[in-house]
């Protein structure tokens, strides 16, 4: 009887696996972004809305009706958790538009949710927590804007091509064949809410322009529809500022101000390029090691929806932000409902105006739609499964990105776990060791000069890592004596500017079900009386808990001592030992805050105050930032502070982690070319904290277990069969690079 009873147990638990893995299959298309089809048609529906009146978003005239973005807009949580938990029917698809009118007289951006897809019938007004405007000047610059932009800096080049020519050694901004000089935009554009002026840098065109500055700076207004109507509002060069162009040219024809002289440029010693240079000790015709599957793959890919080691999650790529994870679950139980990466900012200091206007919010550039083709056998291993993305962001139809995210196994060539028992005797009584192998989620975005690579990695034993690795180019500017208190001379006129990267990601635990409280732990002194010698004392270390019971509580602020742990648990439920079930939040980072509490652009990233905040999950509170905080920090249409404001608590609620990571970058010498990865990865560590009984990576059967035999000689047990021999790709390498509408 009491076997049967066993049996029924473990047919039921098996039941309930296969349903619970069947409801995450059938719910995670909720979250898969956009079809080129549901896209295609949220356009033709919107563009035959008369009153609309919308016309091309590639066309030349900056007085028009527009889409500027479409991406997939989330289902509310409760009624995605019934498809995920239950198995009832999805939600409906939405997509989120934005709309830029400007061919009215009163110009504005509005949100809309368009509904339902594939097939649109009806939108409506989406509109952000307390009702804030979006202000039409914080919309991020379009195509048609830039060529604008590269209009006006074409009539000022030529007003000053001698100046430019001279100082370049024969660079000209048009009219230049190879020898080109081209610009980078700084943002916020302004200096106060309403304005829409931006510093532009004029650069040499080659290959890695970003540290190719030529020392001329210029400040144009932008604001009015009109480009006719745009004005230039200073300029700089070599350190001193004129209030207009001809101004410095008269001074300069004058011997009024000091010339530059940029020494002869030559294509074949262009310090910025890739090309091998340098003396180096690897053999040149040996490969170095690649990463191979024996037997082929061990994770699943369908659509969206990943299947590994018992993980299973799904995930998107957000054309305004970036990399999102949702119904995170290990055999089936829930970890988090969504890990998601909100914003990247950097902001610089610098002795050149460019320089010290430099702020840089990367959503405000469509981040997650600069997810670019990545190179296979470089940016992720030649076995790896690549999968196309398609983003529509200031275009007419959507662009097919291709190979743009990346899904692999690898060993990181250190093992899980490993122990040697040693007999002390010259031998052992057993060794025992599981490689650790892990599953992969990348993608990237290039946001201009830098590279981002961003990751999602999972551990056998029930760990998660969320990384970002920085590389890519770092934003220059002309150097100055000065320059010296912000940064390195990189090369000969050439000032690498400090700066800090900010990376915020949502981190949404849903630990053993959506009911979780928050504690951080720390250790504190006790002294007493030894028990076992009542003339000494003992001084050890305590265990401290501090439970936060409400938002205001669990905000911690930069400059303060940070917890040891930070630890999310459900207080309704315990694991064998009696424990609370949770998971705790370990910090891979150096970050610190940039800006000053309140100080003008700190408003729109009010977020930075905190390495860790944690709120109660609202719908209406779905994103720290937003695409229009570059254009306008100072009266952020989102106020991640608004949030935690209200001070609601937080004990057996439903939470949301806010996580902040990042490092203080001092460019130097090294940085040229550009950045390497190693040491400019920053990112944070779910770890399982009492949530399992025992480590959950047993159940792999790639452990080894060594034992010496009677007769001396090494007994070997393992569960999987051994791998003798190698084996690589027949893929060539390839690469495209292109991306295009469909």
């Amino acid at each position: 009887m009491r076997l049967l009873c066993l049996l029924q147990l473990v047919c039921l638990a098996a039941c309930s696996a296969s349903r619970s893995r069947d409801w995450a299959f059938h719910g995670a298309p909720m979250f898969a972004d956009l079809t080129v089809r549901e896209m295609k048609a949220v356009r033709a529906y919107l563009h035959g809305i008369p009153e609309m009146q919308l016309t091309d978003a590639r066309s030349k005239t900056l007085m028009k009706n527009s889409i500027l973005l479409m991406e997939l807009h989330l289902p509310r949580k409760h009624e995605a958790l019934r498809a995920l938990d239950r198995g009832h029917a999805k939600p409906q698809r939405q997509a989120r538009v934005i709309i830029q009118f400007g061919n009215q007289t009163n110009p504005n951006i509005t949100e809309y949710i368009v509904s339902p897809l594939p097939s649109p019938k009806s939108h409506e007004v989406k509109t952000f927590k307390g009702d804030k405007p979006i202000r039409f000047e914080s919309r991020p610059i379009s195509a048609a804007e830039y060529e604008h932009i590269n209009g006006i800096l074409g009539k000022i080049a030529n007003k000053v091509h001698k100046l430019l020519f001279e100082t370049t050694g024969g660079f000209s901004f048009t009219n230049c064949s190879n020898r080109c000089l081209t610009f980078s935009d700084i943002a916020p554009r302004g200096l106060g809410p309403g304005e829409r002026r931006s510093w532009i840098i004029l650069q040499k065109f080659v290959e890695g322009y970003f540290i190719h500055p030529i020392g001329f700076e210029i400040l144009i207004n932008h604001q009015d529809l009109d480009p006719e109507k745009w004005t230039v509002e200073k300029v700089w060069y070599n350190s001193m500022y004129f209030d207009s162009v001809e101004e410095l040219i008269e001074k300069y024809e004058s011997e009024g101000v000091e010339k530059i002289k940029l020494p002869d440029h030559d294509d074949n010693d262009l310090y910025s390029t890739y090309i091998p240079r340098g003396h180096s000790s690897t053999p040149p015709n040996i490969n170095g090691p690649k990463l191979v599957e024996p037997q082929g793959h061990r994770y699943h890919v369908d659509r969206n929806f990943v299947e590994y080691a018992g993980w299973s999650f799904a995930y998107r790529v957000r054309s305004s932000a970036g990399l999102q994870v949702f119904d995170l679950r290990f055999n089936g139980e829930r970890i988090a409902y969504e890990i998601s990466l909100q914003e990247a900012i950097a902001f610089y200091s610098g002795d050149t105006p460019a320089a010290m206007q430099t702020k840089y919010i990367d959503a405000g550039w469509a981040m997650g739609s600069s997810s670019y083709e990545l190179a296979p056998g470089i940016d992720c291993p030649e076995i790896a499964t690549f999968v196309d993305l398609y983003h529509y962001f200031d275009t007419d139809k959507p662009m097919h990105h291709k190979n743009a995210l990346c899904i692999f196994e690898m060993t990181t060539a250190m093992p899980l776990r490993r122990h040697f028992n040693s007999n002390f005797k010259g031998g052992y009584n057993f060794y025992g060791g599981l490689e650790n192998t892990v599953l992969v989620l990348r993608t990237t975005s290039t946001v201009y000069n830098y590279d981002y690579i961003w990751d999602f990695i999972f551990y056998q034993n029930g760990v998660v890592e969320v990384k970002v690795s920085a590389t890519g180019y770092i934003h220059a500017t002309f150097f100055t004596p000065n320059g010296l208190h912000y940064g390195s001379k990189v090369y000969n006129h050439v000032l690498g500017n400090l700066h800090t990267h900010l990376i915020h990601y949502k981190v949404d635990l849903d630990i053993a079900g959506r009911e979780n409280s928050f504690e951080t732990i720390d250790l504190k002194y006790v002294n007493f009386t030894n028990p076992w010698s009542p003339q000494n004392f003992i001084v050890q270390s305590k265990l401290h808990r501090t439970e936060h019971k409400t938002e205001r509580s669990a905000a911690l602020r930069f400059g303060k001592k940070f917890p040891r742990y930070v630890h999310f648990y459900n207080p309704n439920k315990k694991n064998k030992w009696g424990h609370q079930k949770g998971y705790r939040i370990q910090f891979n980072s150096h970050a610190q805050s940039v800006l000053p509490r309140g100080w003008r652009e700190e408003n729109g990233i009010s977020w930075s105050r905190y390495p860790l905040a944690v709120t109660r999950h609202k719908d209406s509170e779905i994103t720290s930032s937003t695409i229009y905080t570059q254009c306008d920090p100072w009266e952020p249409v989102v106020s991640f502070e608004d949030y935690i404001r209200n001070n609601e608590d937080i004990v057996n609620q439903d939470l949301v982690a806010w996580v902040t990571v990042g490092f203080l970058h001092v460019p130097h010498s090294e940085d040229i070319p550009n950045t390497a990865t190693p040491g400019n990865a920053v990112g944070f560590f779910l770890r399982p904290f009492n949530f399992f009984d025992e480590d959950p990576s047993l159940a792999s059967r790639s452990t080894v277990i060594v034992r010496q035999g009677q007769d001396g000689k090494p007994k070997v047990q393992r569960w999987m069969p051994e791998v003798i021999g190698h084996c690589v790709s027949n893929k060539p390498f390839f690469f495209n690079g292109t991306y295009a509408g469909v």
